[in-house]
């Protein structure tokens, strides 16, 4: 289902950025190995429900950090949330990654993996059980949880889709 996506003003939203995985990559050219770094960050305002990742390349872990963010900036979404957790239970897939998302009650806390969590920390999520499934390469789980987060309608769209008012549901 695609769903079409507003471009977002990173500038007025309050962003915390958090590095998910550095990984070293190495060139090998004809006079030896060129060594850089990439790092796949997402960023994300609680408050607005706002969450977005980037992988950014570099000599320097810095450099590659701050790249990232600026990928991280171009590639918001606003995600459809209910007060602490997500609408439903859905299900993400990218590659050969799954994620599983299930809205928990109040108290539960974010029962993630460390991939998983970043994106649900930066969204604003409070309470939400998860699973990945499959891959365990963090840009796979990530796109995986992005396309879960994605696929989230809230009640009004729904009904909407469905052609009823939001009482009859």
């Amino acid at each position: 289902m695609a769903q079409m996506k507003k471009k977002l003003d990173a500038n007025r939203l309050n962003l915390k950025d958090e590095v998910v995985s550095i990984n070293r990559v190495t060139k090998v050219v004809k006079g030896g190995k060129n060594m850089s770094f990439a790092a796949l960050v997402v960023i994300g305002d609680p408050g607005e429900g706002v969450v977005g990742y980037g992988s950014g390349k570099a000599k320097e872990v810095p450099q590659a950090i701050r790249k990232g963010i600026e990928a991280a900036k171009k590639n918001l979404f606003k995600i459809n949330l209910t007060a602490t957790t997500i609408p439903h239970q859905v299900l993400g897939h990218f590659g050969a990654g799954s994620v599983m998302l299930k809205p928990a009650p109040e108290g539960t806390g974010i029962i993630a993996g460390k991939t998983v969590r970043a994106v649900m920390t930066s969204a604003g999520v409070q309470n939400v059980l998860t699973k990945s499934l499959g891959s365990a390469n963090p840009h796979n789980v990530i796109k995986a949880t992005f396309d879960a987060l994605i696929q989230l309608r809230n009640k009004a769209e729904v009904a909407a889709l469905r052609g009823k008012s939001v009482e009859e549901l």
